[in-house]
């Protein structure tokens, strides 16, 4: 293994998603750069959010999010941020996945070097979320993020919500950012035909493992005000175990109480393919499939 290139993920998410030369100016960090490899981003006017995919060399991926992060320092200003995703910072979170000849436990050290070097160069207030956590209760990024940015500089005062990293006073533009390490996550949207979102808030409670749903799945109703429909948000944080059908068809489930149809779903970035083999192994009854039956896996080998 230590002759064989180590490959990690990282999906920084930013807090803009509607100014286009904002949003390139992020993204010309993860260009023509060694040992880094764009491999997709989506924004989202609604959410004001932007999800980068890239992948790399550890080493190398560290310092172009670093990049990034300083970028998105000196150009989004939270005071004036708004949108209907939860948000605490101009660099929202940041996540490190390991991918290819790379442990969790190194993905781990990687998060905190990057929370290090981020917060002296900025000084910047940073939270170590998920396997990265400094305690039980940071490894969930809602609990971290609750208050979000305009509750926060009364959040970091409170016992036990000093940050990992960083001063204990929230930056004054760019807020505070949670960076972790976590398996790779599947960000799933359902569709609703209904514009009202406390339907869509009571569907996403029932939905999530907290108040009582799937286990490994984390949602909440957001309002798509331009289309005029809702949608329920979710996290799919272990596809292996919850997987993305299951998911969908307990949305149909519980919008079915309140006369709300599902119009359609999306994915966020980019997901393993297991995921959609096993979602359509599922609905097309299919026996006995195994993944040696892609073509493309056959091709890869």
């Amino acid at each position: 293994m230590s002759n064989e290139k180590k490959i990690m993920e990282c999906v920084p998410n930013f807090s803009e998603g509607r100014d286009l030369n904002k949003i390139e100016k992020i993204l010309e960090n993860f260009r023509g750069k060694e040992g880094v490899k764009l491999l997709d981003y989506s924004r989202d006017e609604d959410h004001n959010r932007l999800v980068v995919t890239v992948v790399g060399e550890p080493i190398a991926l560290k310092d172009a999010v670093l990049e990034a992060m300083g970028t998105a320092i000196e150009i989004i200003d939270m005071r004036v941020h708004k949108g209907q995703h939860p948000r605490m910072g101009a660099t929202d979170v940041v996540p490190f996945i390991p991918i290819k000849n790379v442990t969790m436990e190194e993905a781990i050290d990687l998060a905190k070097t990057l929370a290090k070097e981020v917060s002296e160069k900025y000084n910047l207030p940073i939270y170590l979320y998920e396997k990265a956590a400094s305690s039980p209760e940071r490894e969930n990024l809602a609990k971290v993020r609750k208050g979000q940015f305009e509750k926060m500089n009364e959040k970091l005062k409170e016992e036990g919500w000093k940050p990992d990293f960083g001063p204990n006073h929230v930056h004054e533009t760019a807020g505070v950012t949670a960076i972790g390490a976590r398996m790779p996550l599947v960000a799933f949207n359902v569709n609703l035909d209904t514009g009202n979102l406390d339907i869509a808030n009571n569907i996403a409670k029932n939905v999530r493992f907290i108040g009582g749903g799937l286990r490994f799945c984390k949602a909440m109703g957001v309002e798509l005000k331009e289309r005029g429909i809702t949608q329920i948000s979710m996290n799919m944080t272990d596809y292996t175990k919850t997987s993305l059908y299951r998911s969908f068809e307990m949305v149909k489930m519980e919008a079915k109480r309140y006369g709300v149809n599902v119009v359609g779903s999306e994915v966020i970035g980019l997901l393993p393919m297991e995921a959609l083999i096993d979602t359509a192994v599922y609905y097309m009854g299919i026996e006995n499939f195994s993944l040696n039956q892609v073509l493309e896996n056959s091709l890869m080998e």
